[in-house]
């Protein structure tokens, strides 16, 4: 069951991806989605929010597990990484080991889960291609150093499967600033 501090109008989806889930998926990267897996979040319309990508893609180890797809969360994150909202939390959490030691929980929940809905094909090839290693050092959007933060868009889109504490905050910002997201309720 996805917990998210969003919206109730996030719903889980675990069907087999159609050729209509390819083509919306294309349209809203406006490219071919590359290790496409699953479209775990969908708007109430039925409209891709988060899409789970493979952790090996050809021969490459791909550690970010899930992308945020939706254009209007986008942009709004778009948005709060132009006003230097990243430096503000990164500041937060660099005065206290308590958000430090929280983040890297995050970090260390989503390697878990990563492993969790890994086929043991895939983690068999990324054993013998020496990757499982790398990915087991790899957090939420592909961090090494679990008290970095990066892209919000990847936070994000790991908190709408798995919360995760910059993603709440993110979520805080946005009550703050009177932001919703209705546009994704039928």
């Amino acid at each position: 069951m996805i917990n998210n501090n969003i919206s109730p109008k996030f719903i889980a989806h675990s069907q087999t991806l159609s050729d209509d889930d390819i083509q919306q998926v294309t349209d809203l990267l406006g490219r071919p989605a590359r290790g496409l897996v699953s479209i775990p979040i969908r708007s109430d319309a039925g409209v891709p929010v988060v899409v789970q990508v493979a952790s090996l893609i050809g021969t490459k180890p791909f550690p970010t597990l899930f992308w945020l797809v939706d254009k209007k969360l986008s942009y709004e994150i778009d948005r709060l990484e132009e006003v230097g909202v990243i430096a503000q939390y990164q500041a937060a959490v660099d005065e206290s080991a308590e958000l430090q030691a929280h983040l890297a929980q995050d970090h260390q929940n989503y390697i878990d889960l990563r492993k969790q809905l890994m086929p043991p094909e895939q983690r068999e090839e990324l054993e013998s291609l020496g990757y499982m290693a790398i990915l087991d050092k790899r957090g939420i959007g592909g961090i090494e150093k679990f008290t970095r933060i990066r892209c919000l868009h990847t936070y994000y889109a790991a908190h709408l499967i798995q919360p995760n504490m910059i993603g709440a905050m993110v979520d805080k910002q946005w009550q703050s600033l009177g932001i919703n997201f209705a546009h994704l309720s039928n």
